[in-house]
């Protein structure tokens, strides 16, 4: 147990950082995984919960292509349960000088368990779409704090103060909230639509024509306000938030692209399915833009004019 202690990381290095990025592109590819499980009709792949069926832990050969891919999915969450673990132990030797590490991994890994606990009644309820909808909450929420995770891994420890102007500050907030928005009527407009799990799962009875407007407002309100980060973020030197608006700009190019094309195509599986993985990409890269609005104290002076450091000590 000592060698093992004395193994671990006593500062940010290179594991950790492996770790951390191993971490989030894990949670983006579940999601992206759960999808295929729904576009593929194999919601029901496994008929029950924990078990793949009243008998076996695992799929069977006769359940064939669609018990295969729903417990593959599960298996990849298992896989990420060990992720979790994995870099909740990384972090131990700098729990007291890095707090944010201990928080955002223990929330992290509880949050999985939960996850496939929602997972199991979604499959208990036969792919009801509000638990269906709430298991991919549940997966966003996990995508964001990995992202805090490794945003974090990469800043400067220590004190940090808001290094840009307020207003631009509370633009982003306000972006984020607007981005939940966007993600949680395109899950609404999902369970409305033909992508249920199963031929027979039900549906959530709401229109999905009209659903699929409803949600283009929010992801266009999103975009135009991204493009007034992206340029004010221009004159935003000493922190990253002019490269992770970028990101954040591009994410929401795609998506628009795809979800124009998928909505004028009768929605093909493939296109929702690329849709559901920007969506996730899309929470991680708002995720690093609130991030990037703080900077170590010294830093966050050089960056702004007097009149704005007054009001960002605040």
């Amino acid at each position: 147990m000592k060698r093992i202690a004395e193994w671990l990381p006593d500062r940010v290095d290179t594991r950790l950082k492996v770790i951390a990025w191993v971490y989030l592109i894990a949670q983006i590819v579940l999601v992206g995984t759960g999808g295929l499980v729904r576009l593929t009709s194999s919601g029901l792949g496994c008929p029950t919960w924990p078990k793949c069926t009243a008998d076996s832990l695992v799929n069977t050969p006769e359940m064939g292509i669609h018990g295969f891919i729903e417990f593959g999915n599960r298996l990849l969450g298992v896989l990420i349960g060990l992720i979790a673990i994995v870099a909740f132990i990384a972090i131990l030797r700098l729990r007291k000088e890095r707090k944010d590490f201990f928080w955002l991994t223990l929330l992290a890994g509880l949050g999985i368990p939960m996850q496939a606990v929602i997972g199991g009644l979604s499959v208990l309820t036969d792919l009801n779409p509000y638990v269906v909808g709430l298991h991919f909450v549940v997966s966003i929420v996990l995508v964001a704090l990995c992202t805090a995770f490794l945003v974090r891994v990469y800043a400067v420890p220590g004190p940090r103060v808001r290094a840009v102007p307020k207003w631009f500050a509370i633009t982003t907030h306000i972006t984020s909230f607007v981005v939940a928005v966007t993600i949680l009527v395109g899950i609404a407009t999902t369970g409305s639509g033909p992508h249920a799990g199963d031929a027979n799962a039900p549906r959530n009875g709401l229109n999905p024509e009209i659903l699929q407007h409803v949600h283009a407002i929010p992801a266009y309100v999103t975009f135009g306000l991204t493009l007034v980060l992206v340029v004010a973020s221009l004159r935003i030197r000493t922190t990253p938030v002019h490269r992770y608006t970028l990101y954040l700009l591009a994410v929401e190019v795609l998506q628009i692209v795809v979800g124009l094309i998928q909505a004028n195509t009768g929605l093909p599986g493939v296109l929702v399915g690329i849709h559901m993985l920007l969506a996730a990409t899309l929470a991680s890269a708002m995720t690093a833009v609130v991030l990037s609005l703080k900077a170590p104290t010294a830093a966050a002076q050089d960056a702004e004019p007097a009149s704005e450091r007054a009001g960002a000590s605040r």
